[in-house]
């Protein structure tokens, strides 16, 4: 069985971070591609560790914005 799953990279310094937005699962990588591989290993050990019974399926559009907010003085 697959579930569709959110998975967002940043690039932090010289690595990349992928997070698994529904599970919390955070890997990284020295590339994109080493990051997403990184990830799918992390999110595969998790689901053996914790099951699929509350693993939320993303079924709708992901969309990204650049958000500025004011703060301080």
């Amino acid at each position: 069985m697959a579930k569709k799953l959110t998975a967002v990279i940043t690039k932090e310094d010289k690595w990349y971070v992928a997070h698994c937005v529904e599970l919390g699962v955070v890997s990284q990588g020295k590339t994109i591609e080493k990051a997403q591989a990184n990830l799918k290993e992390a999110v595969e050990l998790y689901i053996e560790s914790f099951g699929t019974d509350d693993i939320p399926e993303n079924t709708g559009e992901v969309m990204f914005y650049p958000l500025e907010v004011a703060f301080g003085g």
